[in-house]
């Protein structure tokens, strides 16, 4: 069993127009563990997304192991780490049936192309269709994906990102642009992945914390492109800490697990 840590970053800072955009960032990701990002836009949650998937390296200092290593093999680590980001989504041929979507994440493709290296077999579809089910989409597998609606296309890519196994997945602000019952049902079909989801460690971003399932048991708070709070979500979601984070006066209301906000 491999039980080396699936990403350990220390130290690391990034700049970009001589803006410093990440600064002095510690965070460790344990094997299995789930995490939600939480911050306001701006704050480097997705360059640390980019950071952490090899899309962009540390240089103003630190260094990033991924599963233990410091080695970099761009296509494998595609395949170790799964990204979801709504921006792939206009990248996903609108034709192609759903299931063929989430079978080419085994290959790192966007469209599946089937060459003389690339074969998908029985055991693939299977798999697919497994994972589909898993995630409550299984229903629009031969529909084309781009006739699918937003929350059945977040379903599919989350699915897609699942066929290699990844040992750490981040999703990137999933329930952008939802509805709430369409958020409401991919959600619940996180929630579940969460709980059962043993070898895969999930990253969960976001600024909405309403949207922090009690399947994610820890939080990384950014602020300004440094580390602001880090530790188990419960104790460090309160009132005082939203109000730091968002600079206004908020009222915080648990229920079932979940964080809703209000006007103070």
């Amino acid at each position: 069993m491999n039980t080396a840590v699936p990403l350990d970053i220390r130290n690391v800072s990034y700049a970009a127009a001589q803006h410093t955009i990440l600064d002095s960032i510690d965070w460790t990701v344990g094997r299995g563990e789930h995490w939600v990002i939480l911050g306001p836009n701006g704050s480097g949650k997705t360059t640390l997304l980019k950071m952490a998937c090899g899309y962009l390296w540390p240089n103003q200092g630190g260094v990033i192991y991924r599963n233990g290593s410091r080695r970099l093999d761009l296509r494998e680590l595609r395949k170790g780490i799964g990204w979801v980001t709504t921006s792939l989504t206009a990248q996903i041929p609108g034709r192609e049936r759903a299931l063929r979507t989430v079978v080419s994440g085994k290959f790192a493709q966007v469209g599946l192309l089937e060459m003389s290296t690339v074969r998908p077999g029985e055991e693939d579809y299977a798999r697919a269709e497994a994972i589909m089910e898993r995630m409550g989409c299984c229903r629009v597998k031969d529909q084309a994906f781009g006739t699918l609606s937003q929350g059945e296309q977040q379903k599919v890519l989350i699915s897609r990102a699942l066929m290699t196994r990844p040992y750490l997945m981040f999703l990137d602000e999933p329930c952008a642009g939802l509805d709430p019952g369409a958020r409401e049902g991919l959600l619940t079909a996180l929630q579940e992945l969460g709980r059962t989801s043993d070898a895969t460690a999930l990253v969960y971003v976001t600024h909405h914390i309403e949207e922090i399932l009690p399947a994610f048991e820890k939080i990384l708070v950014l602020k300004g492109g440094r580390v602001f709070r880090l530790g188990d979500t419960p104790r460090v979601i309160t009132e005082s800490l939203l109000q730091e984070l968002y600079e206004t006066p908020l009222a915080l209301r648990r229920s079932n697990g979940r964080y809703w906000t209000m006007g103070a």
